[in-house]
């Protein structure tokens, strides 16, 4: 027989963490920030708590003094929220496959004593949905010690993997908020441009995986006219929004749940959430699921975008570090670039302006000193920048070392060329 769900004060479910736990917490949108806030209340309670988690909405203030003395952050992707104290002694990053995140909850790499979600309310038979932050949250829970669940009425019921029965919970806090919504900003000239060249290489019946940015979105502004598409992707966002209403994404030729629109996250604004709301043709899957190599290649030309920090002239991508400073993370960059590689038909596409905001190029000879390579040489296939596209697979350093100027901003291919024959044309 299910036990019925208890209803706790919030003192008693965050009462239940004990110095030297690892506790996780959900992330993005499903962010379970009012257990959070006063789990960090305790801090002159505790010491040693281990967090880990991919990324948060809100303050994080578990990052933040006072309340960093009695926690220490582990994240698997750095958001701005704990960017600065990822760089600090109060935190740190594991740099891992968002498809490999899983393996350490399940295997036991990383034992969890307690799990920090938020969910719906439990239906007529049960059961709460996850809303829209599946991801790594379904195996965490999963294996967890407790399960202390925020039960939230705004949250939406989404379809696919995540459902958790009441009698999971183990204590749970009623509060009624608004998720965590965005809204993303109008795309540059240059995103737009980008945003073209892109869209030219995209073809009717691909399957997309979108990276999280303005130019993703522009990418999207662009697609009106193509027919056919699929969704395999991490991220689902407002930009896909007007081509379902369009008839423009219809699925019907995915190999891997045909006619749906695979995810294992959404962030957006609350339109957004309300489409997703008990909707069968958006199936929230774990990211050991969505990021699998060999399930998004069993689809076809599946077209993946992502973007970058800089890239060298050989081809090596940095997109999650500056220099040496933890930016962001690894992410599912490479989950989805090999596996749009492998597909039938598939394009791996890193796109990025030519330059930052401050003027330098994107494209270097070299890689800034201490910077992480998310993505090799050997994975990347196709680079877009304003001024074109170029596709690296089966070229040699010096030919990719061309190709790349020939994107790069005019202000700078002069130097890049100079630079190019230092390193790679040696008497």
């Amino acid at each position: 027989m299910k036990t019925p769900l208890e209803i706790v004060s919030i003192e008693q479910a965050v009462g239940i963490v004990k110095s030297g736990d690892r506790v996780f917490f959900q992330g993005a949108a499903m962010t379970p920030n009012y257990l959070i806030d006063h789990l960090c209340e305790r801090y002159n309670e505790l010491e040693n708590v281990e967090i880990v988690q991919i990324h948060t909405d809100g303050d994080a203030k578990y990052i933040q003094a006072p309340y960093n003395k009695a926690f220490k952050l582990y994240s698997f992707f750095v958001g701005a929220n704990v960017r600065q104290g990822v760089n600090s002694n109060y935190g740190d990053y594991i740099p891992i496959f968002l498809s490999e995140i899983h393996w350490l909850f399940r295997r036991d790499i990383l034992p969890l004593d307690v799990a920090f979600i938020q969910v719906s309310p439990p239906d007529k038979h049960g059961y709460c949905s996850l809303g829209v932050s599946v991801d790594i949250t379904l195996p965490a829970i999963q294996k967890a010690k407790k399960v202390v669940a925020l039960i939230n009425p705004k949250v939406p019921r989404t379809h696919g993997d995540g459902i958790i029965h009441s009698s999971h919970i183990d204590y749970a806090v009623n509060h009624i908020q608004p998720i965590h919504a965005s809204v993303a900003g109008e795309p540059s000239d240059i995103e737009h441009q980008i945003g073209k060249h892109v869209a030219g290489l995209i073809e009717d019946g691909a399957t997309l995986q979108m990276g999280i940015g303005n130019i993703p979105n522009a990418v999207l502004h662009n697609l009106g006219n193509h027919k056919r598409l699929g969704i395999h992707t991490e991220m689902f966002s407002d930009g896909l929004l007007p081509l379902v209403e369009k008839g423009i994404i219809t699925g019907e030729e995915k190999e891997i749940k045909t006619g749906k629109i695979v995810t294992t996250f959404a962030v957006g604004s609350q339109k957004l959430y309300d489409f997703v709301d008990d909707n069968p043709l958006v199936h929230f899957k774990e990211a050991g699921y969505t990021n699998d190599t060999s399930i998004i290649k069993r689809n076809p030309k599946v077209t993946a975008i992502n973007s970058a920090i800089e890239i060298d002239i050989t081809g090596q991508v940095c997109a999650d570090t500056i220099g040496d400073y933890q930016y962001s993370g690894v992410g599912g960059q490479m989950d989805f670039i090999r596996g749009a590689s492998l597909s039938h038909g598939g394009k791996p596409i890193i796109a990025i302006p030519s330059t930052t905001k401050k003027g330098q190029s994107k494209i270097v000879s070299h890689l800034k000193y201490g910077a992480g390579v998310t993505t090799t040489r050997a994975h990347v296939h196709y680079v877009a920048t304003e001024y074109g596209v170029v596709n690296l697979f089966g070229k040699s350093l010096k030919q990719r070392a061309k190709e790349l100027i020939s994107i790069a901003h005019p202000d700078h291919q002069e130097q890049l060329e100079k630079e190019m024959f230092e390193r790679l044309y040696r008497s």
